[in-house]
């Protein structure tokens, strides 16, 4: 019988989505193979410092603002690069690290930066792919240069000065204003009028220095989960955001979830729009240098063009969450799906440790 390998799963953050990090870690933790791994938790507080969670306190967890588990360093260069800061007992040897920490300094290439720094192998995407599938700008523009559709709008920073009445000439109303590095839609606003225009730029700036303002899209809201390394990758069917009224934001997603209906598979899609979907969905992750896994939100017009709304480069695997249920859907269980991606992460990693490191 071979020897387990240990999972370390990384979750919380400083990123406004440190509640919902938690709620997927939960899920994932409990679907890890049990015969195949162990698990050590590794919880990110607010404030950046990792600890080492007990499982009791993991499960109640709702946000890590304190001290709840023994705190950990990271040593690079070591055999066992995650070590407790203090004390005489050894932390167990991490062979692979499913990280979970949405948003900046989670999914943005930052963590996957210091993961890579550490040698250790991780589920989702490397430290580039990151960066670009998280800044919906740098995603656009990738994007538009490989001739995928996406909504016009315009860039603005902090220091810059918005010209509110130029924005609604050229792009119209409504418009949707958004942080451009940010996730589960925290901080994006529907603005129908002036006033609201520039209420939504003054809250988008709460949460980054750069923002978009995009011209609304009209269309069917959908989905698809994307699974693979560059060598394979694969597209699940498409499930579909159906709302009664507004649009599909951090409250209808994890506070007002009765807001918002989850179709899967979406239905009266034809073979060809799905087939359009799929491929679309599959060249905007490889575009993007995306591994492992994605979850891409797709507008379908009334005339069947495909816009890429964006990627989600580290996707919830919360009960809500549309990345693992797509996948359910697809005859993908989710403990099947959880060691998929960590069977992913090895494979990168020794493929990125294949190469020549001296001349």
């Amino acid at each position: 019988m071979s020897k387990k390998l240990t999972v370390g799963l990384v979750c919380g953050g400083v990123s406004p989505e440190h509640e919902v990090s938690f709620n997927s870690a939960r899920n994932i933790y409990k679907a890890i193979n049990r015969k195949k791994y162990n698990v050590e938790i590794i919880g990110v507080s607010r404030t950046g410092q990792w600890q080492h969670l007990p499982e009791k306190a993991f499960m109640k967890v709702v946000s890590l603002d304190k001290k709840l588990g023994r705190a950990l360093s990271l040593v690079p260069g070591q055999t066992n690069p995650i070590i407790y800061k203090s004390g005489k007992n050894t932390f167990s040897k991490i062979d692979i690290v499913f990280p979970i920490i949405h948003g900046p300094m989670g999914e943005d290439g930052k963590l996957q930066g210091l993961l890579s720094i550490l040698d250790l192998p991780f589920v989702g995407p490397d430290t580039l792919g990151g960066s670009v599938g998280m800044d919906k700008d740098f995603t656009k523009r990738i994007l538009k240069e490989g001739g995928i559709n996406v909504a016009p709008g315009a860039v603005l920073y902090k220091h810059e000065k918005p010209k509110y009445q130029s924005l609604i000439k050229e792009f119209g109303l409504p418009l949707f204003v958004k942080p451009a590095n940010m996730g589960s839609s925290v901080g994006v606003s529907k603005a129908d009028s002036l006033k609201e225009l520039k209420t939504a730029i003054e809250a988008a700036f709460h949460f980054d220095y750069k923002i978009l303002i995009e011209k609304a899209i009209v269309g069917r809201e959908i989905e698809t989960a994307v699974l693979g390394n560059v060598e394979d990758v694969q597209a699940s069917g498409v499930g579909e955001i159906v709302m009664e009224k507004g649009f599909y934001d951090y409250e209808s997603k994890y506070l007002s979830p009765d807001a918002a209906k989850v179709v899967i598979p979406a239905k009266g899609i034809s073979k060809k729009d799905l087939k359009k979907i799929k491929e679309t969905s599959i060249l905007a992750y490889k575009l993007l240098g995306l591994e492992g896994l994605s979850r891409v939100d797709i507008f379908l017009t009334s005339d069947g063009e495909v816009f890429v709304n964006e990627p989600n480069t580290l996707p919830g695997f919360t009960n809500i969450s549309m990345y693992p249920k797509l996948w359910e859907a697809a005859g993908v269980g989710y403990s099947e799906l959880v060691d998929k991606l960590l069977t992913l992460g090895f494979e990168r990693h020794k493929r990125s440790k294949s190469f020549q490191t001296v001349r």
